[in-house]
């Protein structure tokens, strides 16, 4: 009696994907099967390419940006879904590790078991785990390379102190799940309705320099002195992005409060974030960019010095 093993990674942290996966053993003989998490990084990749290797598995991932939209039960049925579409071997019976049949409303139902532990004691889901944590890590690994001032490539997303500490310094990156209280807390306890505009309009501005050719390396950074809306990198080039948004810009469009004192305060701001990161022999730029209205139009995108 074939069994498919089930299991997530990824439901807690603060930054990152959720991952579900599926795994059918058959005949394979895997020695050392066990809860991914009892297992050191290099046992886990070692059984993970032996897992590839010899056995049908299937991944179902929920990127940040969707995980924030659907909520995580929502996030958690998905990836359950797309995992097993994957699965090509023939099985009878479905063990999900936990308390929650995420099948629930299929036709696969009447196979499932929830059992608690199962990544522990079910060979097919301790395999599940297994792959699904290996290639999370991996991501985070190489997300790490992107965004290097969390330390993903330690923490792989968790609330660790270092990971707290980091986003109270620069602010938080695409990556982090800005649904989750934790880091709506960490960034001072603002209420999702006092910073939706501001954060529709940073979108906005974020999303336009990834369209031409920025990669976004933090967003919303702070120093003592003054808080950074987006730092990207272009070339060999830093910038430093203020975001303005007025509603109504019947006087101005917000760029005017871009004063001398200001400009002053984010010049600081950059040489601060250089020093910190060794960037010191990079050319950096400030720019500002005004958005407005109820669509949020990117009206104005000036350099500034």
């Amino acid at each position: 009696m074939a069994i498919l093993g089930i299991d997530e990674v990824g439901r807690g942290p603060w930054a990152g994907p959720l991952v579900v996966g599926a795994c059918v053993l058959g005949d394979a003989k895997i020695e050392g099967l066990t809860d991914s998490k009892k297992l050191s990084a290099k046992k886990r990749e070692a059984l993970a390419s032996e897992i590839s290797e010899k056995c049908e598995y299937g991944l179902g991932w929920v990127y940040t940006d969707e995980l924030d939209k659907i909520g995580l039960s929502a996030a958690l049925r998905k990836a359950c879904r797309e995992a097993v579409k994957q699965i090509r071997a023939p099985y009878s019976e479905i063990i999900i590790d936990g308390t929650v049949n995420f099948l629930s409303d299929t036709q696969l139902s009447p196979y499932v078991q929830v059992l608690k532990k199962a990544d522990l004691l079910v060979p097919e889901v301790s395999a599940a785990s297994i792959i699904a944590k290996v290639a999370r890590d991996r991501y985070m690994t190489e997300i790490a390379k992107k965004y290097p001032f969390y330390g993903f490539e330690k923490h792989v997303g968790y609330g660790t102190a270092a990971h707290k500490a980091a986003i109270e310094k620069y602010g938080i990156c695409p990556e982090h799940r800005k649904s989750f209280k934790p880091i709506t807390e960490t960034l001072g306890n603002k209420t999702e309705k006092a910073a939706r505009s501001g954060d529709i309009a940073e979108q906005k501005v974020a999303d336009f320099l990834k369209a031409h050719g920025h990669a976004i390396l933090a967003r919303n950074w702070r120093t003592k002195y003054c808080e950074i809306d987006i730092v990207s990198q272009k070339d060999d080039v830093f910038y430093f992005t203020e975001v303005k948004f007025r509603r109504n810009t019947k006087d101005n469009d917000g760029l005017d409060a871009i004063t001398k004192r200001k400009l002053g305060k984010m010049q600081l701001g950059a040489m601060s974030f250089a020093q910190d990161n060794g960037l010191q022999n990079n050319k950096l730029q400030l720019m500002a960019a005004a958005v407005s209205g109820d669509n949020y139009q990117i009206t104005n995108l000036i350099v500034l010095r």
